[in-house]
């Protein structure tokens, strides 16, 4: 099952660089991408895609399309272009770094140490975190922080292990800690974004952007938990980021459907049109797989994460995916991007897609992904 599942995902990625030469995936409504030019936060995700592809099949096309973006994502970062917000670990780590991982680019080590140096710069002294979105004075979001930030800290983790310059490992860490204490819940739940006070760097309100209210839980913001917190600890040890990885984990799984695939929120009130988001379930697929790789082989979570990683894939594989529309441009049907705002609610999302190729050739050869080494 998995390994047709990833040779139908792989030429699916083959088709739409056949396709759209030269150009990016954008979200849009329609079961379909748009396609055009790299100035969102999700462009490394496809990139990404390539890489998996290529390491999986060894089909030098996949390598050569994805090192033929390498130019255009060096200009970016030197032109500083859309920028403003903390995904630069989405972009850089899935193309510039997973080039350096893959083939030894030094070209591409330098681009990918040119993005950590620019997320660097989005640290917040005073606060202690990286500021999500928008320039430094920004008055709605000078101190926000949100959970997706968890999976942008890989870069500066990997431009420390690079440089040994401890200032890219203390930010990280920081960020980490602060997403600890204000982002996740006694419970396990968790906020989707905090804010801090700029000026008196106090701690003021946790709440939502995408989720269903303030105070529930977002589930891909879920998502983005378990796997971060897992991959905060790999680098630094610190045995409270696996605690708390583990705890939001339990959450997820114990809110799963009957399918095993969620919808958008967990407290969304369920209606037969309550959209689902398949990348949510793919995201934590990942996350487990990574914390089942962690745990001690005694450790009694590591059957239940295991359960959880099978159920889902095994749904996602045979409910969710396109496998049934050879000319689909996407992996995974019945995602959502941003339910409140009715943006995208029941579509394709190139997060969704990488991750579910991620998790599947995890699985299947035990090729981890370029979040480390």
């Amino acid at each position: 099952m998995w390994k047709n599942a990833i040779e139908d995902a792989i030429l699916k990625v083959k088709n739409n660089i056949a396709k759209h030469p030269n150009k990016l995936p954008h979200i849009i409504e329609g079961q379909r991408y748009e396609w055009g030019e790299n100035d969102d936060w999700i462009e490394g995700f496809y990139i990404g895609m390539m890489w998996l592809a290529y390491e999986y099949s060894h089909e030098s096309s996949y390598k050569e399309a994805a090192e033929s973006f390498l130019a255009n994502f060096k200009d970016r970062v030197e032109r500083h272009v859309a920028l403003d917000h903390h995904d630069i670990g989405f972009l850089y780590s899935l193309s510039a770094v997973a080039q350096w991982r893959v083939t030894g680019s030094q070209e591409a080590r330098a681009v990918a140490l040119q993005a950590a140096e620019t997320l660097y710069d989005r640290f917040r002294p005073a606060m202690g975190i990286i500021q999500a979105w928008g320039k430094e004075d920004d008055p709605e979001n000078g101190g926000r922080i949100i959970i997706d930030c968890l999976l942008n800290l890989p870069l500066l983790f990997w431009a420390y292990e690079q440089t040994g310059e401890r200032k890219y490992y203390d930010i990280a860490y920081q960020h980490a800690l602060k997403s600890q204490k204000f982002l996740v819940r006694g419970d396990g739940s968790s906020y989707h974004t905090f804010y801090f006070d700029p000026k008196t760097a106090h701690a003021f309100r946790g709440g939502t952007h995408q989720g269903y209210e303030d105070g529930s839980t977002w589930t891909r913001g879920q998502s983005w938990g378990i796997y971060g917190f897992a991959l905060a600890y790999r680098y630094t040890k610190d045995a409270s980021f696996l605690e708390t990885s583990k705890q939001m984990a339990h959450y997820f799984i114990q809110r799963l459907p009957e399918d095993h695939v969620v919808y958008w929120d967990f407290d969304v009130p369920l209606e037969e049109a309550t959209p689902r988001d398949s990348s949510a379930s793919a995201i934590t697929a990942c996350g487990l797989l990574e914390l089942v790789d962690l745990l001690d082989v005694n450790d009694p979570d590591r059957n239940i994460f295991e359960k959880a990683i099978l159920d889902s894939m095994e749904s996602l594989v045979n409910k969710y995916a396109t496998t049934d529309i050879e000319d689909a441009e996407g992996l995974l049907k019945h995602a959502s991007y941003h339910v409140r705002g009715d943006r995208a609610p029941d579509d394709y999302m190139i997060w969704g897609d990488y991750y579910y190729l991620e998790a599947l050739i995890r699985i299947q050869t035990g090729i981890k992904g370029y979040w480390y080494e």
